[in-house]
């Protein structure tokens, strides 16, 4: 049998086509993927409870799409505002904008471009209530967090993290078109959670911060007092979410759920402040513990959410 050899790529074209595919890999990597995966987490049951059932597939699709779209804009522009910082921040500095993968004016334009298709898809294919929420969010995430509040404030992430509470209300929206009090006390119970997430992981970061002069508050005061915040936004979270069983006629599941979950949040945060007094030792105060949990937390809460209506 003949042996026929099997040409061989060239290596500048093996080289082009991994080129191609970091650059693919740095555009997706400033939408910032995981971020966008937990803001659709807190939309998509949202629409499930709304609609007391299943909603439509081609609505949930319309609104996943123009929410991935709006998110991933946002954090685009704000890799943008950031490139400075993120130059010289451990956790930060793999990023595209830093590594010059991409320019800050192609990944401007690569945001905005986003933005549009975001509007577009939400307004013609959901409503132009949710189209405007969530331009909303990426405005304020933008202008009021990334511009205003970051560099200048402790309570950068209390107020900044309202963003990230818009999903509720745009999911809510998405399917019955206008606001009402649950999805509003969704928003809230985002709200309270937002502390005590963020600031685990800037206490585990907390010099990288420093060094950039961002305030966080780890950064300005102790772990023992973070730890004490923690605790206080972690009880305030909780209670906020037993609301939606009285005052959103839920069933069983969301209420026994809400209870469970916070509990155990509850009894890590006061852990995570038992273990930061005294100390400042990171590698005994573990608050990436509390950071994977609270984003355990929130999604369990919210899928108990979504399933509620369906045993009903």
């Amino acid at each position: 049998m003949t042996h026929v050899e099997q040409p061989v790529p060239d290596l500048d074209q093996r080289s082009d086509r991994a080129s191609m595919r970091d650059v693919i890999s740095a555009y997706v990597s400033l939408t910032k993927p995981r971020v966008i995966e937990l803001l659709l987490l807190t939309t998509v049951p949202v629409m499930f409870f709304a609609a007391q059932g299943v909603p439509g597939v081609g609505l949930v699709a319309a609104t996943v799409v123009g929410g991935i779209f709006s998110a991933g804009s946002a954090s685009v522009f704000n890799c943008v505002y950031d490139r400075d910082i993120d130059e010289q921040m451990r956790r930060t500095r793999r990023r595209a904008l830093p590594r010059h993968v991409v320019t800050p004016a192609a990944a401007l334009i690569f945001g905005s471009v986003l933005a549009v298709l975001s509007v577009v898809v939400l307004g013609f294919f959901v409503n132009w209530l949710s189209a405007g929420l969530s331009l909303a969010a990426n405005a304020f995430y933008v202008f009021v967090y990334t511009m205003l509040l970051k560099r200048r404030t402790t309570q950068n992430i209390v107020w900044g993290g309202i963003a990230g509470c818009f999903p509720t209300l745009i999911g809510w929206t998405a399917v019955t078109g206008s606001v009402s009090w649950e999805p509003l006390i969704l928003f809230m119970v985002v709200f309270f959670w937002t502390p005590p997430h963020t600031w685990a992981l800037a206490l585990r970061y907390r010099e990288d911060y420093a060094q950039v002069d961002v305030p966080m508050l780890p950064v300005v005061r102790s772990a023992r007092h973070v730890g004490g915040q923690i605790v206080a936004y972690s009880w305030v979270m909780v209670a906020t979410s037993l609301l939606m069983w009285p005052l959103a006629s839920t069933g069983w599941l969301y209420p026994v759920a809400a209870i469970a979950l916070g509990a155990v949040f509850l009894v890590q945060a006061h852990q995570l402040h038992a273990r930061a007094k005294g100390t400042e030792d990171l590698t005994k105060i573990r608050p990436m513990q509390l950071f994977h949990s609270s984003n355990l937390y929130l999604s369990l809460l919210f899928v108990a959410l979504a399933v509620d209506p369906l045993l009903r």
